[in-house]
């Protein structure tokens, strides 16, 4: 899952969806010098991602891209799981994405100081071109592994040229993600849970 899964999945404070944009930035024990809410949706973060990538969903859905592309197709989902729930928003919640988007950059924004400055870049260019609400339209996704790829040390158009199996494959990938979405949120509100009895459930 990309940033807009993590930050749904996240959204039930300001302090959690910090902590799970920054699941991407924050790397093994470093965790621990966040805020106990923010070291905990770092922590989520994590599982999230662990329980996505082993999920038969998605090894199914990594087995529909051409073989010499393949190995960045867990990149390619990842931005277009993103696409597919800023498109069909209306069916996993009832603020508006836009609305949403706006609540999560002023999180951030907020929280700028506590994030390193990789985190805080990226926050900024999201927020500034609005990236959760270009999802929406297979446009974003496309400019989107195309900047990965740019950045990548190498073999980045291949990345780029996984938009090719994305639209070939369109209505499998999208079915599969409104199966997995589900089970992510359930699996992630029960870990929290778990951790926290007086914490509320997504």
């Amino acid at each position: 899952m990309n940033y807009l899964a993590h930050l749904l999945l996240a959204s039930h404070s300001e302090e959690a969806m910090v902590g799970a944009f920054l699941g991407d930035f924050i790397k093994g024990s470093d965790a621990v010098t966040f805020a106990a809410p923010i070291a905990a949706e770092i922590a989520g973060h994590r599982r999230v991602d662990a329980f996505t990538d082993a999920h038969e969903i998605v090894q199914d859905a990594r087995r529909r891209f051409e073989p010499t592309r393949r190995r960045f197709s867990g990149i390619a989902l990842d931005v277009f799981y993103d696409h597919v729930l800023a498109s069909q928003w209306h069916r996993y919640h009832d603020e508006p994405l836009s609305n949403f988007g706006a609540r999560c950059y002023r999180a951030l924004e907020r929280h700028a100081q506590h994030l390193p400055e990789r985190a805080r870049f990226v926050a900024s260019r999201m927020s500034r071109h609005d990236w959760l609400g270009a999802y929406a339209a297979f446009d974003g996704v496309e400019g989107a592994l195309s900047g990965i790829g740019s950045r990548l040390s190498r073999n980045g158009e291949l990345l780029a040229a996984c938009a090719t199996d994305l639209r070939e494959h369109y209505e499998p990938l999208s079915a599969g993600f409104h199966m997995l979405f589900p089970q992510l949120r359930q699996m992630a509100a029960q870990a929290r849970v778990q951790s926290d009895p007086n914490k509320s459930r997504l």
